[in-house]
């Protein structure tokens, strides 16, 4: 297994541990170094992890709490919304979780964001840890402090900066994911890879076999170095002023899809089909070989990722790019890439331009 720790911090700002761990034997442990012990703690988590793992949880948690309430939900992304933080609250109340109390988010990325968008706005903002079930929630989603809920199917409209106090992941609860799911954190994987790190990315595509197979060996080395390209971004800048917005890569059109599809398709999916947008637009503005985009194509379809959408209109697909929340003064900003491993913000990017890379991933 790999090196069991990484930290994440910003001077005078935040101070966390990522834990690498193989089960949940640790996570006491791990409060007690963090100074979190003796609180009232409530696990939130979803229909479907808890069953799961809800049980090892509490059990790993009462020898540093003697007060534990679980909130659960409907598991899936048409839960994650205002009216399941209402019901969050209700239950934090009715349990007197105060200002010294604590969250566990203990799921994948709808709880994790959930969650912290609760322990944010809670009393005006209590701790939370992270507890990632998922893939792509250990690569991506349980890191960075990033907290929110979609409204009215618009990803993401309403959240907060609000950082975990630890993010402690036992690998061996991917064994339990869904096919589909595995894939959605090979979304994000690949993404993270053609942000900055092209040799990750031909590394993650090259060992596919394996990694599906969850090979744990090669999955913890991928966790930890998608980790550590997010905790430098995170800590260069936390409430994405300029560099972290480089971490949207794929997520303009990703999203736009996500939304048009009424959420059917999962996170990682959606974002497969945008990243293979981006580098269309990318090779057609002279920024990726012909050879460069079948490369990023192959990678998402050797992992069993979209890249085609079916029953999208292109013209809707671009109207929902126009009201995504990273629009700054009526520009998107675009994530492109110049060759595999390296990208870079443009906000010059035309409708035409971007309906061309839409219906490239539509028609």
């Amino acid at each position: 297994m790999t090196e069991s720790k990484l930290l994440v911090k910003r001077e005078g700002d935040f101070h966390y541990p990522i834990c690498f761990e193989e089960d949940f034997s640790n996570l006491a442990q791990a409060m007690l170094g963090e100074g979190l012990s003796d609180r009232k703690i409530c696990i939130v988590t979803d229909s479907n992890v808890g069953p799961l793992y809800e049980e090892a949880v509490k059990k790993a948690l009462s020898e540093v709490s003697a007060e534990i309430s679980v909130f659960t939900f409907e598991a899936g992304e048409k839960s994650k919304n205002l009216d399941t933080v209402s019901a969050l609250y209700q239950t934090l109340i009715s349990n007197g979780l105060d200002r010294k109390s604590l969250l566990v988010a203990l799921g994948g990325g709808v709880v994790g964001d959930l969650t912290g968008f609760g322990a944010a706005t809670y009393l005006r903002g209590i701790d939370f840890i992270q507890v990632p079930t998922t893939l792509l929630a250990q690569v991506d989603s349980s890191v960075g402090g990033k907290t929110g809920v979609d409204f009215q199917q618009y990803k993401n409209m309403v959240g907060a900066f609000h950082q975990p106090r630890l993010v402690y992941m036992n690998l061996n609860t991917l064994t339990t994911l869904p096919d589909e799911q595995f894939a959605c954190g090979m979304g994000e994987i690949l993404k993270t890879g053609l942000i900055c790190d092209g040799d990750f990315f031909r590394f993650v595509c090259r060992e596919q076999k394996e990694i599906k197979s969850l090979n744990m060996k090669l999955i913890a080395t991928m966790v930890r170095r998608c980790c550590e390209i997010k905790a430098g971004v995170v800590e260069r800048d936390p409430k994405e002023q300029g560099e972290r917005a480089l971490l949207n890569l794929g997520h303009t059109v990703g999203h736009a899809v996500e939304k048009l599809k009424n959420l059917s398709l999962l996170h990682g999916q959606c974002v497969a089909a945008g990243l293979v947008a981006a580098a269309y637009l990318s090779m057609k503005r002279g920024l990726l070989t012909e050879q460069e985009y079948q490369e990023i194509r192959k990678g998402c379809e050797d992992y069993d990722l979209p890249v085609h959408v079916d029953g999208l209109i292109p013209e809707e697909v671009l109207a929902a790019t126009k009201k995504d929340k990273k629009m700054e003064q009526g520009h998107i900003k675009f994530i492109l890439m110049d060759g595999i491993g390296k990208s870079f913000i443009d906000k010059t990017v035309k409708d035409e331009e971007l309906l061309s890379c839409i219906q490239e991933i539509t028609l």
